[in-house]
């Protein structure tokens, strides 16, 4: 395989997966999915949820493409196309666990417009707590944030968390 070939298709196979993660967060988690990934939709009460039975189902290609390139003889074409799909695995992890969920605590705030927009899209997306209704979908590419709330707004906020109750002081 030629030296560009190679890393062409591991860039090509990374864009790839945010229009595949698009499709499975989409159609697939918010579907029949949904017994798994409605864990993530709630506050975590642990360290775990359900929903990261994802990561293990969605790593399995990765490692079948890459036992299949390194060991079984199916080509270079399959160590670069699972490296890639690995490689937005650790994109997504970064981002969206790491970033938005902070599931490892740290300090980082967005500054740059494209980080900004892509936290604050994923941030409305968890606004809706039932499995229909949401927006957002992708983890890299997102609508902006004003386009999101318009087409909540538009929906009537179906499904959108309810707003924490204040508590009323208590007079004595």
């Amino acid at each position: 395989m030629s030296w560009i070939i190679g890393p062409l298709l591991f860039v090509a196979t990374v864009a790839g997966m945010e229009g595949f993660a698009y499709g499975a967060h989409r159609w697939l988690m918010h579907g029949p999915g949904w017994f798994l990934h409605e864990s993530h939709h709630r506050p975590r009460t642990g360290n775990w949820e359900l929903n990261d039975l994802y990561f293990v189902i969605f790593a399995a290609p990765s490692i079948t493409l890459l036992l299949g390139g390194v060991q079984w003889g199916w080509g270079d074409w399959a160590i670069w196309v699972g490296a890639g799909i690995a490689g937005y695995g650790a994109i997504y992890l970064g981002f969206h666990d790491v970033i938005v969920h902070k599931r490892f605590n740290h300090r980082y705030l967005p500054k740059s417009a494209y980080m900004k927009r892509i936290v604050q899209a994923h941030r409305l997306h968890h606004v809706v707590e039932t499995k229909g209704g949401n927006v957002s979908f992708g983890f890299l590419v997102a609508p902006s944030p004003e386009a999101l709330k318009a087409e909540l707004k538009r929906r009537g906020h179906a499904g959108v968390r309810a707003a924490a109750q204040q508590a009323t002081p208590v007079s004595h």
